[in-house]
């Protein structure tokens, strides 16, 4: 009887003949092939998209660990974060990197906002990748907010506090969201679980879909190009392959981030500076509040300009009025594609520029104002 042997060639090749009938993954590879990534200056703003996918993948897996021993609720949520520090193996390191990825999805998102905002990559056709990516970022922080109350510690209890007190606020339907938020009049174990399920189930959902439809707008607008381009000033138009050349960078970016990310949870476990997490007690609803409550590095240019509203402004509440503002900001934001289109013919748009300029100003100030007040 003769053995016969399958070379490892024929079996692989096989193997995908199987799969590519099913998935017609050469219609894609063909697609991906004839994708091109625009070549100049400006080209590392690119690489920010991807980090902030990457930090949410992170977000996913590290969250979905701590599932398995968090325990919602007023009598558990402490004491089950306290476990996965102190009994759980490597509980602490993913509890560290879940917490920075978090920072850093956000810091990356940010980053990646305001360099598609400054490089116009907004403009036709790609107003709708815009508009998704801003209600992305919103989704983000919400991300961060939900799960800030999560370990029930006094600091994150009463900053949620705070942060539903002023939802609170809000004319008309202020009430009613402040009640849905919290699960009744004030912070309490009905609270942890909204939170939770929010934090989750929901927002993941949510997250989940939105993302799609941006990652299926990218890809089938492509990598958006100077603005000079359009005017021919910038000399010959350069392009490399997206597949495998701006792909296997964007993998290599990954994994630096992946090593960055490891030696931060490793070396500072529970924040640094500004950046921090401790567990600290358990959260008292009859004790005291902390003698200063600061939210997330992300809210505070908020939260800070809020307090500098007066209390009344025309016999309206001043923190009523910062929200509308800032509300109205933020739908400004979200439209400037559709706001700057008849200044994107050629030219850099002068006064959307400034508009950016005046909102990275406010936020870095408000920012560090907030930090140095007491």
């Amino acid at each position: 009887m003769i053995e016969q042997k399958l070379e490892p060639k024929r079996v692989g090749k096989g193997l995908y003949t199987w799969v590519d009938e099913r998935l017609k993954i050469a219609t894609l590879v063909e697609y991906m092939s004839h994708k091109v990534v625009p070549k100049h200056r400006g080209s590392i703003w690119y690489y920010f998209g991807g980090a902030t996918l990457f930090f949410f993948v992170v977000q996913v897996v590290t969250g979905i660990l701590l599932l398995l021993y968090y325990r919602p609720g007023a009598d558990s949520g402490y004491e089950s974060v306290k476990f996965i520090i102190s009994e759980v193996s490597f509980g602490w390191l993913i509890r560290a990197i879940h917490s920075w990825s978090a920072n850093l999805m956000i810091l990356a998102a940010f980053i990646h906002m305001f360099s598609v905002f400054f490089t116009h990559a907004y403009r036709n056709p790609r107003e709708m990748t815009w508009v998704s990516g801003v209600l992305l970022l919103g989704l983000g922080l919400m991300f961060g907010f939900s799960g800030y109350l999560l370990p029930w510690n006094e600091l994150s209890f009463f900053a949620t506090r705070v942060g539903t007190g002023m939802a609170g606020a809000l004319p008309f339907v202020g009430k009613f969201l402040m009640t849905v938020m919290r699960g009744g009049d004030d912070v309490t174990g009905a609270t942890i679980g909204r939170f939770f399920g929010l934090h989750v189930a929901i927002l993941p959902g949510l997250f989940a879909v939105l993302l799609s439809f941006h990652l299926f707008f990218i890809q089938r607008q492509g990598m958006s190009e100077p603005l000079e381009w359009e005017k021919g000033a910038a000399g010959p138009r350069k392009y490399y392959p997206f597949f495998p050349n701006f792909l296997m960078r964007e993998l290599l970016i990954w994994l630096i981030m992946l090593n960055i990310l490891a030696v931060l949870a490793v070396v500072f476990p529970d924040g640094i500076g500004v950046v921090h997490w401790p567990l600290g007690q358990k959260a008292d609803p009859f004790a005291p509040p902390p003698p200063v409550i600061r939210p997330e590095w992300y809210f505070m240019f908020a939260f800070q300009a809020l307090k500098f509203m007066p209390a009344h402004l025309l016999s309206v509440e001043g923190e009523l009025i910062g929200i509308g503002v800032m509300s109205l900001g933020g739908l400004l934001w979200m439209l400037v594609p559709f706001l700057a289109r008849k200044n994107m013919e050629g030219q850099k748009p002068i006064l959307i520029n400034a508009f950016g300029w005046v909102v990275v100003i406010f936020i870095i100030t408000m920012t560090i104002i907030g930090y140095i007040l007491k």
